[in-house]
């Protein structure tokens, strides 16, 4: 038992190390205070450092990240944040110190295990710095109560507030480890909405002030060079970048993922908020909450839609998110969050090339019949096995699978007009290095190992140089398993070069070749995807000896995917898309309609041969071999000529059509034109479909009435040659008789009552024919009257 003098010493001792941390804002200061915090939990036990992390490490967390008490989501980072410290200061010996204090192998975390195996401490995180979606969720009462099925992140956390409302005000409890990595994920999402709400301002405000010198100067190339440039920021330096990587290589594993499972679990659904019993339950916490804060956020569809019909929930929240993008500058830690997860792909693939007895792809990549989440026989009991265990496919793949193509896809469609495609190039990026795993060697590594461990390169270029960096039979389950990102997402790439091609044609150029590259980097990957493409649109072969037989059997996977995966997204939705009237419900990026890829590729590149045209530069002839290398690529993917002849004549046509012809009406009925002959008066046709009937009889009848009392209804005669034009010969005495005014104003009343009169028996014509005759005695009595008075 601690006596309760000592209690008392070491929670002011622990209240005064706070105090220093608030107050450390220089990087002495910060360094002099990692040392205070390195002394005092060296020198206590778990018991004894409760009342650091109940009173203390909470105020470490807020100065770290910056953030402050305020209970607002909207509360930006401060400025004098650790992390921005570290990164302002380009010290690597002052980096290294502060990352020392919160690696995985450091004190602070030895000390987070322990206090975690006891359950000592329990944190509440604020329910506003939670993902949106699990925001929305957690507002529902009906919703908060399946949320631990619907998402394993939440799994045991949430718990009804015995303060406030008992039973109707949820909270998400958490224990040290798992509190302090919901800040750490949540960090980067609250900085980014920062940022964009100041760029926004910055705009606004640019807009509404006066012309100044410097803002047509910057234009310039001549002075364009003196604008400010911000000093390059060391890579040692960047703090959180290197906890990332630290964590990850830490905490998740990538090798023989099977050897970490508990031998008591048997789903993700099984396990408890202690992590001592497996080292993957661990692994598994960390990604999903990676996933949830930075893929997933703000989507309108976050969740599998089986899983939500399986619970009752609706798959789509957008109610509360808007159709907006995903939160911008989390490019480089999602490339190194994929990256680094794809290992485990590179691994499974190795060992499957290693294994003598391995056949086919290896196991973790496709599965061979349909999932059991599409199955309706499946009971209460499998409902473990809607949830993704990564023991069980051993890969990460299957769970960043989902979110990451709705992330890529969602910064494609929703990116702004208007605005720089930075944020999209960097999703371009994470989504290149997706589709090519087999160029993921431990080379891209090496920078973070070096600074955590200190190995040296040479070590480590001599075991990846015996990997094979490109395509082949055994990634063909990694192809398929993700087939939407090589078919699919290429189209709604198009579309987004077609709407963003202004903005910079250079650079759009370069991403769409680099795209067609990839795809036509191997000639057996490129036969895959057509083949699949090919058996996709067709119907199963009841020939076994089918060379594209066995790809059947992944076809209903890949039709599931692509229900799922684009779930929630519409015509309406996606605004200014160039496939906004034909949406790409279907797969094609081998259609030869107008929709299809190849169409599409071949008027990217007539408006990109267009836009570099228009203006000249140095990198001209450069654009225009890039352009033939496009065209070079297109011919490769879908044979023949890039750049198809156009199927109509462009000289003018030297026949006149008659004014018949042109007003023809183009249908009748359900039928062409072309295919319904019709011999008789033109005039006397039947009404086509895309004529108002009773609007088309009413002037076809009062200009019968009008050519009849012109006389314009004669029979011509044959003998004449050319047209007869009338013409009304006035006498001598009559242009010798004019009235005045008077006259004037009665031929015109006899002009207004003749057109009423006909108005009237058109309508009355028009109810006899429809029954109407309550009030055709009136209208006959008003004919008959105004005939007298005409």
């Amino acid at each position: 038992m601690i006596p309760n003098s000592y209690t008392v010493d070491s929670i002011s001792q622990s209240q005064d190390l706070a105090s220093k941390i608030i107050s450390s804002s220089t990087p002495q200061q910060i360094i002099s205070a990692c040392a205070t915090i390195e002394t005092f939990l060296h020198s206590r036990s778990s018991d004894q450092s409760r009342h650091f992390f109940s009173i203390t490490f909470p105020t470490l967390i807020l100065k770290l990240f910056g953030f402050t008490n305020d209970s607002s989501a909207t509360s930006p980072p401060q400025c004098s944040s650790w992390i921005d410290i570290v990164s302002s200061s380009n010290d690597p010996d002052f980096a290294s110190r502060v990352f020392h204090l919160l690696s995985p192998n450091g004190v602070v975390f030895n000390s987070i295990f322990s206090i975690d195996r006891k359950s000592l401490v329990k944190f509440v995180f604020p329910t506003e710095r939670l993902p949106e979606w699990a925001r929305f969720m957690l507002s529902s009462e009906k919703d908060v109560k399946i949320l631990s099925n619907l998402c394993p992140l939440f799994k045991g956390k949430v718990k009804a507030d015995s303060i406030k409302s008992p039973g109707s005000v949820y909270q998400v409890q958490l224990n040290v480890f798992e509190y302090y990595m919901f800040w750490f994920a949540y960090y980067p999402i609250c900085r980014a909405n920062n940022e964009n709400n100041v760029d926004n301002l910055l705009t606004k405000r640019t807009k509404k002030e006066k012309f100044r010198l410097e803002n047509w100067t910057y234009s310039i190339p001549g002075f364009s060079s003196n604008a400010k440039r911000v000093p390059e920021q060391k890579f040692e330096c960047n703090l959180y970048l290197r906890l990332l990587y630290a964590y990850l290589r830490e905490f998740v594993p990538i090798s023989d993922l099977n050897m970490h499972q508990h031998p008591y679990r048997s789903s993700l659904l099984n396990y408890t908020s202690g992590y001592d019993g497996s080292v993957l339950l661990r692994a598994e916490f960390l990604v999903d909450a990676f996933l949830n804060y930075w893929l997933i956020d703000n989507d309108f569809s976050p969740l599998s839609v089986n899983v939500c019909k399986w619970f009752g929930v609706s798959p789509r929240l957008s109610v509360v998110s808007r159709e907006i993008p995903p939160t911008s500058g989390l490019g480089e830690l999602v490339k190194l969050f994929v990256k680094y997860l794809n290992l485990s792909s590179v691994w499974a693939t190795n060992q499957c090339e290693s294994n003598v007895e391995c056949s086919g792809s290896p196991k973790w990549m496709v599965p061979d019949s349909p999932s059991v989440l599409f199955d309706s026989s499946v009971k209460s009991g499998d409902l473990a096995s809607l949830v993704p265990c990564v023991s069980a496919v051993g890969s990460w793949n299957v769970w960043i699978q989902r979110p990451l193509y709705r992330f890529i896809l969602r910064t494609f469609l929703f990116c702004p007009v208007g605005t720089s495609i930075k944020n999209a190039s960097e999703v371009f990026s994470i989504w290149v290095c997706y589709m090519e795993p087999w160029s993921i060697t431990i080379d891209d590594f090496v920078g973070f190992d070096a600074l955590i461990n200190g190995c040296t390169k040479n070590a480590r270029k001599e075991d990846s140089q015996s990997q094979d960096c490109g395509y082949s039979s055994l990634w063909q389950g990694y192809v398929l398993s993700n087939y939407l990102y090589y078919s699919s997402l290429v189209m709604h790439f198009i579309g987004f070069a077609h709407k963003f091609l202004h903005t910079d044609p250079e650079y759009i150029l370069q991403m769409v070749l680099k795209v067609l590259n990839i795809l036509t980097s191997s000639r057996e990957l490129m036969d895959l995807i057509k083949n699949v493409n090919t058996v996709f649109h067709a119907e199963q072969s009841r020939s076994s000896k089918s060379k594209l037989h066995s790809l059947y059997r992944f076809v209903p996977t890949i039709r599931e995917q692509l229900e799922d995966w684009e779930d929630g997204l519409c015509e309406s939705d996606a605004d200014g898309s160039f496939l906004h009237e034909n949406w790409n419900k279907d797969l094609r990026l081998f259609d030869d309609g107008e929709d299809g890829g190849q169409r599409l590729l071949q008027l990217f590149i007539l408006r990109a041969e267009a836009e570099l045209q228009s203006f000249s530069g140095d990198n001209l002839a450069q654009n225009l071999q890039c352009i033939d290398s496009l065209k070079t690529q297109m011919s490769c993917l879908f044979g023949g000529h890039a750049i198809k002849p156009i199927a109509f004549s462009l000289e003018p046509e030297q026949q006149q059509q008659s004014r018949g012809e042109i007003f023809k009406p183009k249908r009748v009925g359900h039928h062409a034109l072309a295919d319904f002959k019709y011999k008789g008066d033109w005039m006397k046709r039947p009404i086509s479909d895309d004529e108002v009937a009773w609007l088309a009889k009413l002037l076809i009848w009062l200009s019968d009435r009008l050519n009849e009392i012109l006389g314009l209804n004669q029979p011509k005669n044959n003998s004449d040659v050319g047209p007869k034009w009338s013409y009304v010969e006035v006498s001598g005495d009559v242009v010798g008789n004019v009235y005045g005014p008077m006259e004037t104003i009665k031929t015109a009343m006899y002009a207004i009552g003749t057109w009423l009169r006909m108005l009237v028996a058109a309508f009355v014509d028009l109810m006899r024919k429809h029954g109407v005759r309550c009030a055709e005695k009136g209208f006959q009595t008003f004919s008959q009257s105004l005939d007298k008075r005409v």
